[in-house]
C-alpha cells in the first residue's frame, strides 16, 4: 500500500513508519522541517517537505495514495491554538476529499466528544466532525489517551521542589498511553479492511495519579515523593512561570479542570474502557528515570 505518514519523525509517526516500511509498504512522511529529509530517506521512506497549512502541498502529497495517517501538531503556535489546530484538520479534510484518498486513520483523543472543559482537544472534536462528512473514505479515529511522556514536564518541577502536582487530586483516574502503542494500533488500522467511520481506544494503563508519583518517584530513587493538588490559579501561574505561553498555559489548566472534573476521561468509560495497549505505569517507569537522569 501507498501510504502518507503526517507528524514528521515525531513520538508516534518514526515508530509507525519504521512498522509499516517493514511490512513492505509505499511509505511518505510528511515533515515541515527539511533538516529531516535525510533521516526520513535513512528509513526507507519518501520525504515530502512542506506545511500542513498548505492546502495545495497535501493534496500534491496525498495524491495516488491509498491510506493517510493524520495528526495534528500538540501546539499549532503560541496563539489560536485551538483555531489553528482545527484549520489544519480542515486543510487535510479537503485534500482527502479532492484526492479520493480511501482509507483515513485520525490521531484523536480521549475526550473528544466534549467541546469544553478539555483544553487543546477540543480542537479535535470539531476535525472529527470535518472526517465523519468525507464521503467514500473509511476513517477510524483513534482516540488514545493521555500520553505518559507528557510527565517529562514535570521533571524540572520534581528536581527544583520534590513535588510532582497538577491542579487534580491524586485520587483521579487518567487513561495512559504509550506512542509506542498508538502506532502499533495506527498500522493495524490503515492496512485493515473498514468501512465507514469507527472509533478505537488505544490506551496502555489506567492508574490513579498517586500511582504516578510512586513509581516515578521509586525508579529516581525518590520512594516518598509526593503528588501535590494546585489550585486552577496556581497552576496557571506555575506555567507561566516556566515559560509556557499565557494561551498554552491556560489550555493546560483546562484539561487538568477537565480530567478533576472527569470531562476528558468520560467518553473513554462510555466506550467500555478498552485497554489493549502494552506499555504499563512500571514499565514506563523506568523509561521516565532515564529522562530524569539524562
Amino acid at each position: 500500500m501507498k501510504i502518507i505518514i503526517t507528524g514528521s519523525l515525531g513520538n508516534v509517526a518514526k515508530p509507525l513508519a519504521q512498522q509499516l516500511i517493514a511490512e513492505g509498504h509505499d511509505i511518505t512522511v510528511i515533515s515541515s522541517n527539511e533538516s529531516k529529509k535525510n533521516d526520513i530517506e535513512t528509513l526507507g521512506a519518501k520525504a515530502a517537505i512542506g506545511s500542513i497549512t498548505d492546502l495545495d502541498f497535501l493534496m500534491k502529497t496525498f495524491d495516488g495514495a491509498d491510506a493517510a495517517f493524520l495528526m495534528t501538531p500538540p501546539n499549532m503556535g503560541f496563539e489560536n491554538v485551538v483555531e489553528n489546530t482545527i484549520n489544519a484538520g480542515k486543510n487535510y479534510a479537503e485534500a482527502i476529499k479532492q484526492t479520493g484518498v480511501k482509507k483515513v486513520v485520525m490521531l484523536s483523543s480521549i475526550g473528544v466528544e466534549s467541546p469544553i472543559e478539555n483544553g487543546p482537544i477540543k480542537g479535535l472534536h470539531f476535525i472529527e466532525k470535518f472526517y465523519n462528512e468525507l464521503e467514500n473514505t473509511s476513517v477510524t479515529f483513534l482516540r488514545a489517551g493521555y500520553f505518559y511522556i507528557n510527565f517529562f514536564n514535570d521533571i524540572p518541577l520534581i528536581k527544583n521542589a520534590g513535588i510532582m502536582g497538577g491542579n487534580y487530586p491524586e485520587t483521579v483516574q487518567i487513561p495512559l498511553v504509550h506512542p509506542k502503542d498508538i502506532a502499533k494500533a495506527a498500522a493495524e488500522e490503515l492496512v485493515k479492511n473498514s468501512e465507514g467511520k469507527n472509533v478505537r481506544y488505544i490506551v496502555s494503563d489506567v492508574r490513579r495519579v498517586s500511582d504516578l508519583a510512586k513509581f516515578f518517584g521509586s525508579a529516581i530513587g525518590k520512594p516518598e515523593l509526593p503528588w501535590i493538588e494546585f489550585k486552577d490559579e496556581d497552576s496557571l501561574n506555575g506555567m507561566l512561570q516556566a515559560g509556557l505561553p499565557q494561551e498554552i498555559a491556560e489550555l493546560y489548566t483546562e484539561m487538568g479542570l477537565g480530567l478533576r472534573k472527569g470531562v476528558v476521561q468520560k467518553d473513554f468509560t462510555e466506550h467500555g474502557s478498552v485497554v489493549d495497549g502494552e506499555v504499563k505505569l512500571e514499565e514506563f517507569a523506568n523509561e521516565f528515570a532515564e529522562k530524569f537522569n539524562a
